[in-house]
């Protein structure tokens, strides 16, 4: 390990204590899998990951829409638009990642809080709001199920208002 990785290394870990955030070291040389508690999404886990040259960002935030996926994947590019340090991207399934780049000597403890805080926003913000986008009918066949069941509604609530006939 060069000592440039290996100050990279030390400032992630520093940082991550200091910030007193959940972590542990991924299944990949290099990387830090870092839990980042949410309010509307429970939690967001994101890759940090040291490479030759650069340190990568990667979160999962949303599996694929169920429906209207013109209107949800053109809700997350607008957003893009407006978003500085990460992107939002999909996979091959269309499922929504977002996650950033930036070169090895520009990693410090301002960019980290930056770049985890960009990461949290960007994950947590816009959650709910793609939820009715891409989820709705679901939610609604889950609401009635629960509803029929006497089941607890409450991981829902937030929805309430569009769900009940």
């Amino acid at each position: 390990m060069s000592p440039a990785h290996a100050e990279v290394h030390e400032t992630i870990r520093a940082f991550l204590a200091d910030a007193d955030l959940e972590w542990e070291t991924g299944a990949r040389d290099g990387e830090y899998v870092v839990t980042l508690p949410g309010d509307r999404k429970l939690k967001t886990v994101t890759s940090l990951l040291v490479g030759e040259k650069a340190l990568t960002t990667t979160a999962f935030v949303i599996r694929h829409p169920d429906e209207n996926a013109e209107e949800f994947y053109t809700f997350l590019l607008r957003r893009n638009l407006r978003m500085g340090a990460v992107a939002y991207s999909i996979d091959g399934t269309g499922d929504v990642y977002v996650g950033g780049r930036v070169p090895l000597a520009a990693v410090g403890p301002d960019y980290l809080d930056d770049v985890l805080g960009a990461v949290l926003d960007a994950a947590d913000a816009p959650f709910n709001e793609l939820l009715v986008i891409g989820f709705l009918s679901s939610m609604k066949r889950e609401w009635a199920w629960r509803i029929k069941r006497g089941e607890s509604t409450r991981n829902l609530e937030a929805f309430a208002h569009l769900l009940q006939d």
